[in-house]
């Protein structure tokens, strides 16, 4: 039966839109990406937390690009050669520490703008390197657990049909789900803390304005990329793959959900030259006038 449901047939103008997809999501994310991490190591002078996430974030997303060539080269075939394995690790790995760190900067953002007299202890840049470090770890060791539970249930790689348990699945939900209920949560903080500013000062409604917008568009980046993939991740973990019809309908939701993750690589660029200085200034303005604390992001990061 396998062999019957080896391969998922487009029409033909359709791969020809895939592929210009994926040049255009290469060349503008690597430009992109390559051009914040430029800035982010090479024009800014002082290390801030949201300059260490921002900085892995770029990092995980451009490992995440240059592996999608071959993943998706890989994917012509349905064994488990080397170059499938190592390809989607390394798209795989990038994808969820991505989400990971995004959800981490909501974190950071919570912490700052709602407990800004707790945010001395809790931030530091050498605080947010641990957390990213921890982020690494966390990930690569998960992926590990999910290559050695892929071989024990029939193949690692996507387009390999013997599988016929999913609980490696169990892991790409977990890492998902878990980061969008912490994700709504701060955001909701956030906004909420935002709305509840005085309004006397004009700049610093704009400000605020300007920040809340920008959470919310963060928000909405995060559910449109990633929401789709996991939902059909969902419905096939909870319904199997029984037939080869369900396989090659699930396989093509896969197909196009996962091109549309990939494009969070190129949101994710264009939002950091936004993020930083909105956020930092409205999380300065958060701090009351006798804290003794303030934090070292508040400090606008300019991208010049």
């Amino acid at each position: 039966m396998n062999a019957t449901c080896n391969s998922t047939l487009w029409p033909e103008s359709l791969h020809y839109v895939f592929g210009v997809y994926l040049i255009l999501l290469l060349v503008l994310g690597l430009l992109l990406n390559g051009l914040a991490l430029w800035v982010f190591c090479c024009r800014m002078h002082q290390w801030t937390e949201t300059r260490v996430y921002m900085t892995n974030l770029a990092v995980a997303d451009l490992c995440l690009l240059c592996s999608l060539p071959f993943m998706l080269y890989s994917l012509k075939s349905t064994k488990d050669t080397p170059v499938c394995q190592l390809s989607q690790g390394i798209y795989l790995a990038n994808r969820y520490m991505s989400i990971s760190l995004v959800t981490v900067i909501a974190v950071d953002r919570y912490v700052a703008v709602r407990h800004p007299i707790r945010a001395r202890e809790l931030r530091s840049p050498r605080k947010a390197a641990a957390v990213c470090m921890a982020l690494w770890v966390v990930v690569l060791s998960s992926l590990v657990v999910r290559w050695h539970l892929g071989l024990q249930e029939g193949g690692f790689c996507f387009r390999n049909h013997g599988r016929h348990n999913f609980s490696t699945i169990a892991f790409s939900l977990l890492g998902f789900y878990l980061p969008l209920a912490i994700m709504v949560f701060c955001s909701l903080q956030v906004v909420t803390a935002l709305g509840q500013r005085p309004t006397t000062d004009v700049v610093q409604v704009e400000v605020t304005r300007k920040a809340t917008h920008m959470i919310w568009a963060n928000l909405a980046v995060f559910i449109i990329c990633f929401l789709p993939l996991h939902v059909v991740l969902t419905v096939q973990f909870s319904l199997g793959l029984n037939t080869c019809a369900a396989r090659s309908t699930f396989s093509r939701a896969l197909s196009i959900t996962g091109k549309l993750s990939d494009a969070n690589c190129c949101l994710d660029a264009i939002c950091y030259y936004y993020m930083a200085k909105e956020f930092q200034d409205a999380s300065r303005s958060a701090v009351p006038s006798n804290a003794p604390h303030k934090s070292q992001d508040t400090q606008s990061l300019t991208l010049t």
